[in-house]
């Protein structure tokens, strides 16, 4: 046993790794449980009893000394590799950065805000959980109204009072509620319905509404606004035509169309070779609106108009399928 502790000593000191298969080795043998040093110590116990003492401490030293000179290779094997991982980096190549980009939604989102605050709208946000009343009462759809049909509604069933917003626009509920006219603002967010998703609807999307309630506006503002916004969107040769429509909130209510900005109005699959596409929703806001808000209907009036971001995206940039968009392939999104 001596012997093989002398014999031990004498190849560690001999010992050299420089890679981490032959520092692999050397831990195996001296360092693991299965190693020699193992061996040695279960041997221990068959030393004569005058012998322990100087066959222990020779063990130790060798214990010792193999785990110093494992920690001694560590060192020489990692400078190793660095040396090597260095020499491997070709430094006269062109750099590349991948920066990424936005998403086309915050895109759009952002450009819808710019016009808008150029007209004087401040952004305004709301809460996703929504009560019934902000969410259909207060713009006035009648308890078991056939109106509610309209959009299909996530309930949060343990309370059934509580649901996911299915528009913005209960976010002009609580602008009104909580403040006094003027009230000028876009409520920018994502809205839930219970539809089937497809290429053309999904059962969560983004919207952005307008709401501009003040003394003596008209139909005519609502008209320029729309105007402006609708030219700086889809560019300066866009007309706007608005569609008699019915919407709960609002009264009198249209449809907002634009001329198609591929066709220039011939006719093409984008528009359904009609010439215009549908943006979205308006209206002037309906007294009952203002009044369950606490605005005098008589003193004040105002417009308010929405419209979905996806919807205006995918006609920008010429998407077929909203699905793209929440799909996460790369392969789409990096061509934004």
């Amino acid at each position: 046993m001596k012997e093989k502790i002398e014999q031990y000593l004498k190849e560690i000191d001999e010992l050299t790794a420089s890679t981490k298969d032959e520092l692999e080795a050397f831990r195996l043998k001296f360092i693991s449980r299965k190693g020699v040093m193992n061996d040695l110590f279960n041997s221990f116990k068959e030393v004569p009893n005058e012998q322990k003492k100087e066959f222990g401490a020779k063990l130790n030293v060798l214990k010792e000394k193999a785990q110093s000179k494992f920690q001694e290779l560590i060192e020489v094997v990692n400078t190793a590799s660095s040396k090597e991982e260095a020499g491997s980096i070709d430094v006269t190549l062109p750099s590349f950065t991948n920066t990424g980009s936005l998403h086309p939604l915050t895109k759009t989102k952002n450009r819808i805000i710019q016009i808008f605050e150029r007209q004087g709208f401040s952004v305004a946000e709301g809460p996703e959980i929504e009560d019934d009343f902000h969410n259909f009462t207060a713009l006035n759809f009648p308890e078991n109204h056939p109106a509610r049909e309209m959009q299909d509604t996530y309930f949060i069933t343990k309370n059934p009072d509580t649901l996911l917003r299915t528009h913005t626009s209960n976010v002009q509920i609580r602008l009104m509620e909580h403040g006094q006219p003027p009230f000028r603002s876009i409520m920018p967010g994502r809205v839930y319905r219970n539809e089937a998703i497809s290429a053309r609807a999904h059962c969560f999307f983004n919207q952005v509404e307008g709401l501009y309630v003040d003394k003596e506006v008209s139909f005519k503002d609502l008209k320029q606004t729309l105007y402006h916004f609708a030219k700086e969107m889809f560019g300066k040769d866009t007309q706007v035509r608005f569609r008699p429509s019915f919407f709960p909130f609002t009264e009198p209510s249209a449809e907002i169309d634009i001329s198609c900005f591929i066709c220039k109005g011939d006719g093409c699959k984008i528009c359904k070779h009609t010439g215009w596409v549908e943006i979205g929703g308006s209206g002037m806001v309906d007294p009952n609106v203002l009044e369950a808000c606490g605005i005098d209907s008589k003193e004040y009036s105002g417009f308010a108009f929405g419209m979905g971001i996806e919807r205006i995206t995918m006609l920008k940039y010429q998407i077929d399928d909203i699905r793209l968009f929440s799909e996460n392939d790369m392969r789409f999104l990096s061509q934004f």
